[in-house]
This record gives C-alpha cells, structure tokens and sequence, in this order.
C-alpha cells in the first residue's frame, strides 16, 4: 500500500510528465496508461514515434477480464515483482508465470524451444478469457501469437511488450495482424516494467471509476 509520501513523490512525478510530454495522440485512458508507462521508465519515447499502440477493444476487454478475476499469465517473473499486490488480492487474480517450473525447462529442452515459449504453450487454457502479459521475451509472443492463430486459446488481452535485439519488433508487429485484443510497441523497446505498469494503470483506472 502506498505512503503518503510515496504517493505525493508520485503525484509530483506525474505533474512533471503532463509539463514536459508536449503534444501527443492520447487520451482518457490510454493516456493514463502511457503516462503510469513513462513514469516507470522515464522515457517519454512511448508517447512519441514509438509509442504505445491500442487496438480498439483493448482498454475495455482489459478492465473486464481484471474485473472478472481473470488469470493473468505473464512470461517472467519480473513482471510479477512489480505488480500492485493489493490490487491483486483485492481483486483475487490469479497470476501464473512457468518460467521456472522443471516441467517447463525439461519439455523446452525435449523440443528445442525456449523456456518461454513452452511456459505459454503449457497455459493455453488458462489463457482462455484472461490476459497475457510478455515483457521480456519475444519468443513467448511469437508462440502466444502462434496459438492464437492455430484457435486452441483465446485471451480476453494480449499484452505484448517485450524488449530486445531479436525478434522484439518484429514480434510486435505481427501481433498487430491478429483478430484480438492487444496493446503494443515500436520497436525494441519495452520490458517487465513497461509491461507491469500497463496492469497497474488498468487496476487504477477501474478504482477511479468506482470511487
């Protein structure tokens, strides 16, 4: 739970992001999702050329799969450090991450995968309704994107924001080609928090709605 000083060091933060940010495309909750975003990694480039980019539906299939109680699978564990624990309690989301599960590492080794790409495949159905969440690695995208398309899951949202030097991009833009949900980048930037800070600021929204 926040402090009164965290929070008035995080109030200050935001002000300084709405003096500095200059024009930009985004509003009402998609600015409050790139805003939570620049503020974890200061870095106003996902509001700018490389920005955040939002399928319509995203926001909305977002807030009800949180609001439902909706798994969230995300593909390290990284990500999972940096989620707002009380949300997720209050909430009763279910957080599933595999990437160090034995059964993963040992079937990812049987079939030449990465750990990442067998931690997704193995959840397939714990994907159905829910969100997933890749900050990391684009391999797991690949393999989410991939089940997508062969119809054996079908998450309420795909969250894919993985950072690297190969296959992060191109991941991301074939992400923007499926019949679903998603909220992405440009480019090679992204990460566990830029991914973590997409949930917070969806649990956030949902709490300023209700208050």
């Amino acid at each position: 739970m926040q402090t009164r000083k965290g929070q008035s060091i995080e109030d200050e933060s935001m002000e300084i992001i709405e003096q500095e940010i200059g024009p930009h495309p985004y509003r009402g909750p998609e600015w409050q999702i790139v805003r939570r975003i620049i503020h974890s990694t200061a870095d106003f480039d996902f509001a700018g050329e490389n920005g955040l980019i939002f399928h319509k539906d995203a926001v909305k299939n977002g807030l009800e799969a949180l609001q439902g109680g909706k798994n969230i699978i995300v593909d390290v564990n990284g990500v999972i450090g940096l989620l707002n624990k009380k949300n997720l309690d209050d909430f009763k989301t279910n957080v599933i991450c595999d990437i160090s599960n034995p059964a993963v590492v040992k079937e990812a080794t049987k079939l030449d995968k990465t750990r990442a790409q067998m931690a997704m495949r193995m959840r397939a159905s714990e994907m159905n309704d829910g969100i997933v969440v890749i900050g990391n690695a684009p391999t797991a995208l690949l393999e989410v994107i991939g089940m997508i398309k062969e119809k054996i899951t079908r998450p309420k949202l795909v969250i894919g924001v993985p950072v690297g030097f190969v296959s992060a991009a191109e991941s991301k833009d074939l992400l923007q080609t499926i019949d679903l949900p998603y909220i992405t980048n440009k480019g090679r930037k992204g990460g566990s928090p830029c991914a973590a800070a997409i949930i917070n600021a969806l649990f956030k929204i949902i709490r300023e709605s209700s208050s």
